[in-house]
């Protein structure tokens, strides 16, 4: 069986993931966390550049792999933890955890596995840049400033309390 260039992208950007994935929730150190996170984003992002998303690969990469990781990690460097280390996973939390993870995959793999999928004979439908723009900037029926707005609030609130707590935390 021979694989098309596509199916060894998607192959490439599966393996990054899955293994970023892993070692961002298994990393001791906080930065390399948030720094194995970012790979995680910017592959997602590959997979939607390879679905030909570019609206959302773009959103990906701007929102989540820009912005979010960067608020991430200078959070990290404002409040002095750069060099803290998490303790280590006690075996319950361990046994506990990979009883979750394979629960989760079993879900996941059967639903997918259930699931009768059609190929469809309609052309896809053209993207049309113009409405979306309208959405995101609309504030009526159908619009997402609103919504866009007030998560963007929230960040920055979740944000300050955290400095603030990790500043006093420091100073007791």
């Amino acid at each position: 069986m021979e694989l098309s260039s596509n199916q060894i992208m998607f192959i490439v950007f599966s393996a990054v993931i899955v293994m970023f994935s892993i070692l961002t929730v298994t990393s001791r150190r906080i930065l390399r966390a948030a720094t194995f996170l970012l790979f995680v984003l910017v592959a997602t992002s590959g997979i939607y550049f390879m679905l030909q998303y570019q609206f959302l690969a773009a959103v990906q990469l701007t929102l989540y792999a820009g912005g979010i990781v960067v608020l991430i990690i200078f959070s990290i460097l404002l409040t002095s933890h750069i060099s803290q280390k998490f303790e280590p996973i006690g075996w319950k939390k361990s046994v506990f955890g990979a009883i979750a993870s394979i629960l989760g995959i079993v879900v996941c793999v059967t639903s997918i596995l259930q699931y009768k999928f059609q190929a469809t004979t309609q052309a896809a439908q053209e993207v049309n840049m113009k409405v979306i723009g309208k959405s995101l900037m609309n504030y009526g029926e159908n619009g997402f400033v609103l919504p866009f707005e007030l998560i963007s609030v929230l960040l920055l609130a979740a944000m300050v309390a955290a400095i603030i707590i990790a500043k006093k935390s420091k100073k007791a």
